[in-house]
């Protein structure tokens, strides 16, 4: 089964990271921290709560007695996967490797994320000589 991907907006991640970091929480609770955060009205929590629970990324339930409850069904991970293959995609035509060459030529890498970097194809490498 091929995977679904969800695209979220700048607006709909704020919201996501909002119940990423909570796990579940009340319609009324995401709009006072979206309140908070970004000085966002009650209608437009509102309407990126819907819009996501149509994307999937969501899911509501009401509570046995109380307000609706929000919880996240896309995992942050994933979600961070996805935005990374549609950056890829965009711009370096879903080449991981010329972003890399990149972003080496113009020194954007430190010498630590180089030597994260190295160690990580390396362990890459290892488990594809297992397979």
């Amino acid at each position: 089964m091929a995977e679904k991907r969800i695209n979220l907006t700048q607006a709909e991640w704020s919201v996501m990271e909002c119940l990423w970091a909570a796990g579940t929480l009340t319609g009324r609770e995401v709009i006072q921290r979206m309140e908070q955060h970004c000085s966002w009205s009650r209608s437009t929590t509102l309407t990126l709560l819907s819009r996501l629970e149509h994307k999937g990324a969501l899911e509501s339930a009401p509570a046995e007695k109380g307000p609706k409850l929000f919880s996240p069904l896309l995992k942050r991970e994933d979600a961070a996967l996805g935005e990374t293959r549609n950056f890829l995609d965009r711009v370096y035509q879903g080449s991981l490797s010329l972003m890399v060459s990149a972003l080496t030529r113009k020194q954007a890498l430190s010498q630590e994320e180089l030597d994260e970097l190295y160690v990580l194809l390396k362990g890459l490498e290892e488990e594809n000589h297992h397979d």
